[in-house]
């Protein structure tokens, strides 16, 4: 364990309680929330199974007034595949409050061009999901140079929903494009006791463009809230990457039987006490602000 981060975590208790000021808490944005509804006019993709609940933006509007959240980054959920449609509704209705990170589907030759449609239609980035199995070898295509360099050109982030094994297959594409802007989802869904996939993912830090979202530490954890044996990822991730690429993300309403909303704001913005308060602002909302920047 490096020396900064056992000394950091054992000021975990006494720090435990330390939150954002109050600057800070007007300021936060949460980097990765869903939202849908059960609508005619905005169906649901052939196939998909979506929760027989909505999370529409009226709902989590509230949410976010009532815990102290300013703006939202919202990420095309799977319910609609690659038509994003709803999203781009819902960006129109609520200017300033949200970004939108859309959805192409990577097998199609035209991605590109459907990328640059999203984009006039306001979403900015886009969010690829690899899984480990064969079926996704298409991250390695030749279809990926022109989608990774017109994100590039649009100056639009280019966000990873990957597997740590993964990840040796973008580094290729993060190469050939170093200005731009790459996110890595959930900490790569690295749990605690994976070690070869926590050095994969030490590694992208090498990357000065390529950020983290410590996001997902309740599904990844073995410990109850507020997931303690999730705090030293964390603070080696601070460690390798910096606060300043490091952003924490409810991706509300995902398991809302397992964690409420309020819950996953208080697990960044009053644990993780090793962090110091600019760091602690970093990843409430600094490092968000630089990828997906909003009118403040």
């Amino acid at each position: 364990m490096k020396r900064r981060s056992f000394l950091s975590l054992s000021l975990q208790s006494v720090l435990a309680s330390a939150g954002p000021t109050s600057a800070d808490a007007a300021s936060v944005i949460d980097s990765h929330v869903h939202v849908w509804e059960h609508r005619q006019d905005f169906p649901f993709a052939e196939g998909a199974k979506p929760p027989a609940y909505d999370n529409s933006a009226d709902d989590l509007l509230k949410l976010m007034h009532t815990n102290g959240v300013a703006r939202t980054v919202l990420i095309q959920v799977i319910h609609y595949r690659w038509d994003n449609h709803y999203l781009i509704d819902v960006l129109r209705r609520y200017p300033g409050k949200f970004h939108g990170v859309c959805r192409v589907n990577p097998e199609d030759p035209a991605a590109p061009d459907h990328l640059s449609q999203l984009t006039e239609q306001g979403c900015h980035g886009v969010r690829l999901s690899p899984d480990a199995t064969a079926k996704s070898d298409w991250i390695r295509g030749p279809l990926m140079t022109p989608l990774w360099q017109r994100c590039a050109q649009l100056r639009v982030p280019m966000t990873l929903l990957l597997p740590a094994s993964r990840l040796p297959d973008v580094m290729p594409w993060i190469e050939k494009n170093p200005g731009l802007d790459v996110v890595i989802d959930h900490m790569a869904d690295v749990p605690p006791d994976d070690p070869k996939g926590f050095q994969l993912l030490l590694q992208m830090a090498r990357y000065p463009r390529v950020y983290v979202k410590i996001s997902h530490m309740w599904s990844l954890s073995r410990r109850p809230y507020p997931y303690p044996d999730m705090a030293e990822q964390v603070a080696r991730l601070r460690d390798g990457f910096g606060a300043n690429r490091l952003m924490w993300g409810t991706d509300w309403p995902i398991v809302p039987d397992t964690l409420s909303y309020a819950q996953r704001v208080a697990l960044y913005r009053d644990h993780l006490g090793f962090l110091t308060s600019s760091e602690r602002a970093d990843i409430l909302y600094k490092t968000v602000q630089r990828v997906w920047p909003f009118d403040l």
